[in-house]
């Protein structure tokens, strides 16, 4: 019974964003606004699944001006823990299919995100180039998910260089984004204990270039992986103050 009254009452949740979504966003489509409206909108989703959320976030951050977000990748609880994590100026970069998923598709176009199509290598290729003229010329910041794909409980995956390569040939700093493990979150546990959700201090690029991107992939990987390790040890504690255990 309780599956079924939080199932409603995210399908009511969901329907309610998707008619005030796509009327907000209608009203200016495609503007990169409506993605922090909306994102932070759908993100209180969280509540109803029985997560206590925090968002933590470096001081150094405000004030930064334009720059490349990346942050870890798990599964669809991203949709309402990272999302929560999302700054004003921002949008993100996503494949082509995106636009097909019921509800989530049409906003996501609507909130001005860049689509590529993964299938054709020639246009990604050309997709480091529109981001960098995104963040040059509309002076927007670029939100990443450097793996490529969900680790579904792999920890983090090697990183791809795309979004290295573009912070370097726009000049702005890189945000790491580190979300704590979520793949043993379940819809049917009424206390889903806690999640928590960092910004990390802004990376400089000064320095770096194609020749040694691989240094700058390298450091932002190593400096994220030790924080995940060191945020789930987190969550273990503070999950045990409100009686949620790991399953063994």
């Amino acid at each position: 019974m309780f599956f079924i009254l939080r199932l409603l009452a995210i399908i009511l949740f969901i329907l309610v964003i998707f008619v005030f979504g796509c009327g907000y966003c209608l009203l200016s489509p495609r503007n990169p606004r409506n993605l922090f409206v909306i994102g932070h909108k759908f993100g209180a989703l969280y509540r109803l699944f029985g997560i206590r959320l925090q968002i933590r976030k470096s001081e150094k951050i405000d004030g930064t001006g334009p720059c490349v977000y990346i942050a870890n990748h798990q599964n669809n609880w991203d949709l309402v823990t990272v999302s929560n994590a999302l700054q004003r100026g921002a949008v993100t970069v996503g494949k082509k299919s995106l636009v097909y998923v019921p509800f989530f598709g049409p906003l996501y176009w609507l909130t001005g995100n860049i689509l590529i199509d993964r299938k054709n290598k020639t246009k990604a290729v050309g997709t480091i180039g529109q981001i960098v003229e995104k963040i040059k010329e509309c002076d927007l910041s670029i939100w990443l998910f450097p793996e490529g794909t969900r680790s579904r409980g792999r920890g983090l995956l090697p990183f791809k260089k795309g979004a290295f390569h573009a912070a370097i040939a726009a000049g702005v700093p890189i945000v790491p984004i580190v979300c704590s493990s979520t793949n043993k979150l379940s819809v049917n546990r009424g206390n889903n204990g806690h999640v928590l959700v960092e910004l990390l201090d802004p990376i400089s690029v000064e320095g770096y270039n194609k020749d040694n991107v691989n240094e700058l992939v390298d450091r932002c990987y190593n400096l994220m992986k030790d924080r995940l390790a060191e945020l789930d040890k987190e969550v273990v504690t503070l999950n045990e103050g409100v009686g949620v255990f790991e399953k063994q």
